[in-house]
């Protein structure tokens, strides 16, 4: 596989101004902001485009460097020459979601109507509203069909959202770590994360952006608590255990005597860096209101009736954020619909975030079937 990242192209485009994006809140927005990457080139047909979507912490910068943190792209390891997702056969796009902080439009943009940034004058989104926003993408580039769409996490349920809402638009999906709905205990984590963010002084209700302070430690909080559930209790006692950071003995204070808080306080303070706090609010919540179950009559199977798109559906043991149980129930789901589905379950301690690391028998398995579906579709010999 090649160590190079691929050559990105990191564009801003203006949508739905002929056809306004109505959100399921009720609430309509004239022109959106969609800020994306792509990698690659797309063939004459238009049929070698795959659809990354990001998680709840993610942006654009799927395979490129990050603008504000300077850092790689956050699956640099499956995009590009001759890795899983690779840039010299497929045209890889990747779109900061709606409601995000990187260019897209969201609660840190600017309210034509006062010519202030919305805050929370932003309507609430949904998983749905990312998705329709995505397929206002999808027009503008005019690619009929997505060849794939996948993505983990909250990238996963895009995928399925994208697989129900508009299935002849998707050729193949490709949902990794995810849940068909969110389950109780992970909007127990996210109330957690926005009550440290709103009970910041600095939040201001909100309206923090003229300020020359923001919430950062309250999104750092929040941050800190997220990140325990990406990973298992086996990849922490790997990493720290109960190392002491820099030291030989016990402070006897609150100073981060263990690796573990050291850490952690590391993965908050670099946070608050590339966020906006009221976008993690926002992305969140959109995450608890994702129920593909009660948006099809209670059947999960109704939201895949009459499907025509392939599916590979990838889980991982260790994930308890989003436990094989919750993606099993997603196959069940599609054998009942007659979908064509595979299932693998990887063996991995590296918990929920396994899907961003080096997990080869993903690799495999994803390769594996992009390649079987290229060639259903025409795109290999």
């Amino acid at each position: 596989m090649s160590i190079n990242p691929p050559q990105s192209d990191n564009q801003t485009v203006i949508l739905g101004k002929e056809t306004p994006l109505k959100l399921d809140c009720g609430v309509t927005l004239e022109a959106i902001n969609m800020a994306y990457c792509t990698y690659g080139t797309l063939n004459t047909e238009k049929t070698n485009a795959i659809l990354v979507c990001h998680a709840l912490t993610g942006d654009q910068f799927a395979a490129s460097r990050q603008p504000v943190t300077g850092k790689s792209g956050w699956w640099e390891i499956m995009i590009g020459p001759g890795k899983v997702l690779d840039t010299d056969k497929y045209f890889i796009v990747c779109s900061n979601v709606l409601g995000g902080c990187m260019g897209t439009t969201g609660p840190s943009d600017i309210d034509p109507k006062t010519g202030k940034p919305f805050g929370l004058y932003f309507p609430i989104i949904t998983i749905g509203d990312m998705v329709r926003a995505q397929a206002l993408l999808q027009d503008y580039l005019e690619i009929e069909s997505w060849f794939s769409v996948i993505g983990g996490s909250m990238g996963g349920m895009q995928t399925l959202q994208w697989a129900s809402a508009y299935p002849d638009r998707v050729f193949s999906a490709i949902p990794i770590a995810c849940a068909a709905r969110h389950s109780a205990q992970n909007i127990a984590f996210h109330e957690v994360g926005r009550q440290a963010v709103m009970a910041d002084p600095n939040w201001q209700s909100g309206d923090y952006y003229a300020s020359d302070t923001k919430p950062t430690a309250g999104l750092a909080v929040a941050r800190m608590a997220a990140h325990v559930t990406y990973l298992s209790e086996a990849a922490l006692h790997r990493k720290f255990g109960r190392n002491l950071q820099d030291r030989d003995n016990l402070t006897y204070g609150f100073d981060a005597d263990f690796q573990v808080e050291s850490y952690l306080r590391y993965q908050g303070i670099n946070f608050v860096d590339r966020f906006d706090a009221n976008s993690y609010l926002y992305i969140t919540r959109a995450m608890d209101y994702f129920d593909l179950v009660e948006d099809n009559g209670g059947a999960l199977a109704n939201a895949f009736e009459g499907t025509k798109t392939r599916f590979c559906s990838v889980s991982f043991t260790s994930d308890w954020l989003f436990p094989t149980s919750e993606n099993r129930d997603i196959v069940h789901a599609l054998i009942a619909a007659a979908a064509n589905v595979s299932f693998v379950e990887v063996e991995t301690d590296k918990g929920h975030d396994a899907f961003l690391l080096d997990t080869p028998e993903m690799f495999k398995t994803i390769d594996g079937f992009l390649q079987s579906s290229a060639k259903s579709r025409g795109l290999m010999s």
